[in-house]
């Protein structure tokens, strides 16, 4: 849900919030093999995963991994992270290895800026972490609340489109200008003041206005490095803008995109949304919608 500190003026660099979900997710299996079989929707960079945990845990590839389902890639949901730490998860049940879920992101190289996939692996719910200092391995999970279960988030996805990754990456925010310290100090005590406590009293509208306002703020920062807009796909936005005429609430988009979102406190006022925006958007058979719940719980790994 966005970024909080990207000047680093006090010595720590982004810091970030985010919501882990029900509906959109990573599942798999791990059994025993006599050589390296993987299968189903994003093998290939499960195998490469897999490959890099095991030679760095000293394990066996003797396994057949079967990915029931994953993530769609570079869309802002967080799909390597979640790859990542579900398979490390397995690897390190099947293997006894005694391994924590920060230990796990660690050898996988997560967090080297966002904390929010670890940390709502770790426990679900509303995280913010509190970016990475100097002596940071991961970032450190500083609030956590459970988001009240009648809310519900609306996605709206541009298939023709992805994120900024990798190098790419890499390179925008070498680009970008500096973040202004005071618009940083802003949206600290923007979240800190009125959206955890909004979250707390289970005030959507509050804690969406919130969300809204740190999504404004840097999304126009990172405008110059993805097309321009506060959003990567103009239909995305073209979407976003009929759903705040509806009255929805923190809208934004999730981290390079190109994916949407947006908050409604019940789940039929987000269904009924998502029907009207198949009808009216059905000419932009590249777009498509969901409403999703919040988890408040983490990942679940179980031992057969």
């Amino acid at each position: 849900m966005g970024f909080i500190d990207l000047s680093g003026s006090l010595g720590r660099h982004f810091g970030s919030i985010g919501v882990a979900l029900n509906e959109i997710a990573t599942r798999l299996s791990v059994s025993a093999s006599d050589q390296l079989c993987v299968s189903g929707p994003s093998s290939a960079r499960a195998e490469k995963c897999i490959r890099v945990l095991s030679e760095v845990l000293n394990v066996s590839t003797q396994l057949n991994i079967e990915i029931e389902t994953a993530i769609p890639e570079h869309i802002g949901l967080g799909s390597g992270t979640q790859m990542a730490l579900a398979i490390g998860s397995a690897l390190n049940a099947y293997y006894d290895l005694g391994l924590s879920i920060r230990e796990i992101a660690r050898l996988s190289d997560r967090g080297m800026r966002s904390g929010i996939g670890i940390g709502v692996f770790e426990q679900g719910g509303l995280v913010v972490d509190g970016g990475r200092g100097e002596q940071t391995i991961t970032p450190p999970v500083i609030s956590h609340m459970d988001i009240p279960e009648h809310w519900c988030f609306i996605l709206a996805f541009d298939k023709r489109g992805k994120g900024l990754h990798g190098d790419q990456e890499i390179k925008a925010f070498k680009e970008l200008p500096p973040f202004p310290q005071q618009e940083a100090a802003r949206l600290c005590y923007l979240l800190l003041m009125q959206g955890l406590p909004a979250v707390a009293e289970q005030n959507i509208e509050l804690f969406g206005n919130v969300i809204t306002q740190i999504q404004q703020s840097v999304g126009g920062h990172f405008a110059s490095v993805q097309g321009g807009g506060v959003f990567t796909s103009p239909q995305v936005a073209e979407v976003m803008l009929w759903l705040d005429q509806q009255g929805v609430v923190a809208i934004g988009q999730t981290s390079w995109g190109p994916t949407g979102f947006c908050a409604v406190d019940n789940v039929s006022k987000a269904e009924s949304l998502v029907c009207e925006l198949q009808q009216k958007f059905s000419h932009l058979n590249h777009l498509s919608f969901a409403a999703t719940s919040a988890r408040n719980s983490g990942g679940d790994v179980f031992v057969l």
